[in-house]
């Protein structure tokens, strides 16, 4: 099959790697030149601007889009409309919002243009070992594009599928990164509890490792934590402050807007906010409240 690609950053790149060696045709566009010749080195074919994507492409026209979510997801549905035609479709595979997903569909039906959203993970591992994909849009035009996702899944008939309407994949992979939150913080706050116990001199890599066989914790997202621990295991040379791709917020809202209590992803996601605070009000004035009451001490700068 024929498809369009735009965006071919790390990930994108790795996609358009993984269709063409399952036999899939992928022109792509970035305007990055660099990002493009990584296209062409790996056997794609790279353009330079989207008129000539639209061109290369023979009708019903695929555009698989790996942009980053909100403006740019906008600015590029917008000019993919002014482009493309009855028939077409366009996939978001990045991580836009659900919302922004049935308002891009909307935009596009009007003009007959189909739409899909695919809540995509399995990150830079994708390219090996297939990636995770949750499927919106309508049942006809998913059918139509079943080879692709056969094709970038881990398996022909597993880690991925058509989970609803447009939208829905992306909400399901927006709930899915909430998950993920959860799981790490419990992850790095168990093995900080274990760092901290001096007496015991404990090699984190090794636990990590012993947990990896046979652990009820055991998950790929352990098998990763031991390696980062083997490679670095005193964590030299990073910062403390964790960066959220805006996923794990919207988890937070939705469970809000749905009366869904979710006090796990609602902590992770606030300790992540606050590994950013490094000169923290809200510490200073806990402490000098304390002073206040109590006369208790205060630890000067």
């Amino acid at each position: 099959m024929q498809l369009g690609m735009i965006g071919l950053g790390k990930m994108g790149n790795f996609m358009a790697q993984r269709l063409m060696k399952g036999g899939h045709d992928v022109t792509g566009f970035d305007p990055n030149e660099k990002a493009r010749e990584a296209l062409a080195d790996a056997g794609g074919r790279a353009v330079d601007s989207l008129d000539k994507l639209v061109e290369a492409l023979k009708p019903p026209r695929a555009v698989w889009m790996m942009v980053p979510a909100g403006r740019i997801v906008d600015e590029t549905v917008a000019a993919l409309n002014d482009r493309l035609g009855k028939g077409d479709v366009v996939i978001d595979g990045g991580n836009s919002n659900f919302k922004d997903d049935q308002r891009h569909a909307g935009l596009l039906s009007a003009k007959g243009i189909d739409y899909v959203d695919c809540g995509t993970s399995g990150g830079v591992w994708g390219l090996k070992e297939g990636y995770s994909m949750m499927v919106g849009g309508d049942e006809i035009v998913v059918e139509r594009l079943k080879t692709i996702f056969e094709v970038l899944a881990p398996g022909k008939n597993k880690g991925w599928g058509r989970v609803g309407p447009v939208g829905a994949g992306h909400f399901v992979k927006m709930v899915h990164n909430g998950i993920e939150y959860g799981m790490m913080q419990a992850y790095a706050e168990g093995f900080s509890i274990l760092k901290h116990k001096d007496e015991f001199k404990l090699d984190l890599g090794q636990i990590a490792e012993i947990w990896r066989y046979g652990s009820v914790v055991r998950s790929w997202l352990l098998d990763l934590t031991a390696d980062a621990l083997q490679r670095n295991p005193e964590m030299e040379g990073l910062a403390p402050y964790v960066v959220d791709s805006g996923e794990g917020r919207w988890t937070v809202a939705e469970a809000i807007d749905l009366d869904v209590p979710a006090p796990i992803i609602t902590a992770s996601l606030i300790e992540r906010l606050r590994s950013r605070d490094t000169d923290s009000f809200s510490d200073k004035l806990l402490s000098a409240m304390r002073n206040e009451f109590g006369g208790h001490a205060m630890k000067k700068e």
